[in-house]
């Protein structure tokens, strides 16, 4: 869990951990430089399945590597530091791992909330099974809502997100593992997200270079040429209707039409 000046949120998410159906769990929580009270929060929890780190501001992908560095478990999962579990999330998640032992990655039901956690305002639902390789990077919506999976662990894989991104980390950590894996999904709900101001969506010069710098990782991998343009198809049209969505019309066709690198 990476945490940064969430001293409104983290209590919630770190009872929500608390509270889980499955009780055998480690929960391992890293303090990205915080200059709120979050981490005199984090400290009041003395349950001995809470795993505390502190370390100065490098950013979300840093602080995941820190726990990625330092888990034990045979299975890991993310919750970011304002956002929920509902009771039964790894329960449910677990289940189907241990009935599929060919699974490698279970996803679940995101239900993104108000910030006081009270009404749902979208759900979003996988509608996917098998090797999602290709499905993570024609950006179909599928099998990726954002760091919702559940993974089973290779004890001899050296897991790290890429610093070097800023928006896509996410995407880019799930593609590299994806290929020749079984991905897998419950109906019910696995994560409950809280709508924030500061999202990827209100920045979206940022997400835009995302989008662009993880085309760039992509061309090292060696695809079929056509997933790539599948790709860049999808990222162009995202870009477009999220700038037109917010009235910046010049930024939408300046991105849009933008000579392609490769």
């Amino acid at each position: 869990m990476p945490v940064y000046n969430a001293e409104k949120y983290v209590a919630e998410a770190i009872d929500s951990v608390l509270a889980q159906s499955h009780t055998n769990w480690e929960l391992l929580i890293i303090n990205d430089g915080s200059t709120d009270r979050s981490a005199e929060i984090i400290r009041g929890y003395q349950d001995p399945r809470i795993h505390y780190f502190s370390q100065d501001n490098q950013g979300v992908s840093a602080a995941r590597n820190v726990g990625l560095a330092h888990m034990k478990g045979d299975y890991f999962c993310f919750l970011d530091g304002d956002d929920c579990f509902p009771p039964d999330s790894l329960a449910n998640r677990l289940m189907i791992f241990r009935n599929n032992s060919q699974v490698a990655f279970v996803d679940g039901r995101v239900s993104s909330r108000d910030e006081q956690m009270t009404q749902e305002v979208t759900q979003w639902t996988p509608n996917f099974e098998g090797e999602p390789l290709e499905d993570l990077v024609s950006l179909t919506g599928k099998s990726f809502f954002g760091i919702t999976w559940m993974i089973k662990r290779e004890t001899e894989k050296n897991y790290a997100f890429d610093r070097t991104l800023t928006h896509g980390e996410d995407l880019w950590f799930y593609i590299q593992m994806a290929k020749g894996k079984e991905y897998r999904f419950t109906t019910s709900t696995s994560y409950l997200r809280r709508l924030v101001d500061g999202s990827a969506m209100s920045n979206l010069d940022g997400l835009a270079k995302g989008y662009t710098d993880l085309e760039d990782k992509l061309m090292s991998l060696n695809l079929p040429s056509q997933l790539i343009k599948a790709f860049r198809s999808k990222r162009k049209s995202i870009m477009l209707k999220s700038y037109l969505r917010v009235g910046r019309l010049y930024s939408a066709l300046n991105y849009y039409f933008k000579p392609d690198r490769f």
